[in-house]
């Protein structure tokens, strides 16, 4: 059975995009057959795919506006794996927005889209921005799971309560099977108490929520995207990449 899976986090800066990039590539060459949407009008996920978002004919722009079924027209092959693809996201989708607002059903139209044809694929990963959008709130509407970068400091704790308190709104309102895919640790500095102090506090707090999986501060993860790669076609022997090999098996088994 196909997971629909957002990566979200209202705050901006989390790893959220890391993620994206590096959780989906890890999951395509265990053998799954993965679709990444990119919803952020920065297009950052397009590009650390190796995607030039000028040049795209198609994006997650287009997949939300136009009427007929688009996802098939939308996606691009990505090279590295046989059943990887993107739907990319350009600067057309800043406009969306505005557009989206007046459609009495602006909340659904990416699950209208993902229904029939989700199937096609292990794992649909929806890269969202950072901030609770109409584009955010498509993504949770059409998911199946939350996914939650959480950066290693100390307003981090802030932040996931808010973020909690939102899943909590999309599950009464817009979806009522949202379910918590976990939060994930990103950005951790071993050699500072703060990331260790964060760790303890938010896992005292949300406990079974937490994955075990942390992601360290890693200069070659910090790197791939400059070069349009994921951090397993990058660097496969870095922490940065191991790491995200550990989410990928831990997501699965989740499963």
């Amino acid at each position: 059975m196909s997971r629909v899976i957002a990566v979200t986090n209202q705050k901006g800066g989390v790893g959220k995009t890391t993620t994206t990039v590096n959780l989906s590539s890890a999951l395509a060459e265990a053998g799954k057959r993965v679709l990444v949407i990119d919803m952020d009008p920065q297009g950052n996920t397009t590009t650390g795919l190796g995607v030039n978002k000028i040049l795209v004919e198609q994006s997650s722009y287009d997949l939300l506006i136009d009427d007929d079924p688009m996802v098939d027209v939308c996606k691009v092959k990505l090279e590295w794996f046989d059943s990887f693809y993107l739907i990319p996201s350009n600067i057309n989708l800043a406009g969306a927005e505005i557009e989206l607002a007046t459609l009495p059903n602006s909340f659904v139209l990416l699950k209208e889209q993902l229904d029939p044809i989700r199937d096609q694929y292990d794992y649909i990963l929806i890269d969202c921005p950072p901030s609770l959008s109409i584009l955010t709130l498509n993504a949770l509407t059409a998911a199946d799971s939350v996914l939650i970068p959480l950066q290693c400091e100390y307003y981090a704790i802030e932040g996931v309560s808010d973020l909690m308190k939102t899943v909590d709104k999309v599950r009464d309102n817009l979806n009522e099977y949202l379910q918590v895919e976990g939060i994930l640790f990103t950005m951790f500095d071993s050699r500072t108490n703060l990331s260790k102090e964060v760790i303890e506090n938010v896992k005292a707090n949300m406990g079974t929520m937490v994955f075990e999986t942390i992601i360290p501060v890693n200069v070659r993860l910090a790197e791939s995207p400059s070069y349009g790669m994921p951090i397993n076609i990058y660097d496969k022997r870095s922490a940065g990449a191991e790491s995200y090999y550990r989410l990928a098996e831990e997501v699965i088994r989740r499963g």
